[in-house]
């Protein structure tokens, strides 16, 4: 797979055709929403691509292709939605087994109860120039450069005669939005105002593909809903 590398001031980070940012300086990986509420629904089916065990799978190549100091992980499940506690215990192991190789920093907007998960629960990770964000908001500080999960973008393009829809990182100078990690079907189109309206001044899109990303300016994009 190739990554893409984009750069904020002096940084630099590449994204990854996963879903995820690597920031080689401070050998930092960053994923968000590995979907850990889908562990306890009938609805997912096993392995499929929608099923956080097969995030789990990715995720440790990743770790082991970049060796990470630590992961960072953005959008995670707590709260009323969702106890940690109703994990299995051979879920759990997985993740154990994958903190062990890359510690784990969980940036969550809700509670959690320690011990549970492996790692460290926080509302708001800072680390050089950046400040970590479970979701993304509307007015960052004169001199903050956020990255954030929560909002799943998507995008649309067209190819060979049809409409493509696939996750997508959205990026300009001061904020990164990640893709779902775990592949979540619902989404925000990058067009819509929830994602819209924290890029004023315009936004790039980098799409998902199988082995590279696709980097698009807004005024190429179609939206999500368009596709047949």
């Amino acid at each position: 797979m190739t990554a893409a590398p984009i750069h904020f001031r002096d940084e630099r980070l590449m994204l990854d055709p996963t879903g995820a940012a690597f920031w080689p300086a401070k050998r930092v990986l960053i994923v968000a929403d590995l979907s850990l509420e889908r562990l306890s629904s009938i609805a997912v089916s096993p392995m499929s691509a929608a099923d956080p065990r097969v995030a789990f799978e990715r995720l440790l190549r990743l770790v082991r292709l970049y060796r990470p100091s630590k992961i960072i992980l953005l959008g995670a499940q707590t709260g009323a939605r969702f106890s940690p506690r109703r994990i299995h215990q051979d879920d759990k192991a997985r993740l154990e087994a994958i903190a062990r190789e890359a510690p784990f920093i969980w940036v969550s907007a809700g509670e959690h109860e320690p011990g549970v998960l492996p790692g460290q629960f926080v509302h708001v990770h800072r680390e050089g120039p950046f400040i970590f964000r479970h979701e993304a908001t509307p007015q960052l500080g004169p001199r903050e450069i956020e990255i954030s999960g929560f909002h799943r973008p998507k995008a649309s393009i067209a190819a060979r005669a049809r409409r493509v829809s696939r996750p997508c990182f959205v990026a300009d100078a001061r904020r990164l939005v990640l893709p779902a990690f775990a592949g979540a079907a619902e989404g925000a189109d990058v067009r819509d105002q929830p994602i819209a309206r924290l890029f004023p001044r315009g936004l790039r899109v980098f799409l998902l593909g199988q082995e590279q990303l696709f980097s698009f300016a807004l005024e190429q994009l179609g939206r999500v809903a368009e596709v047949a």
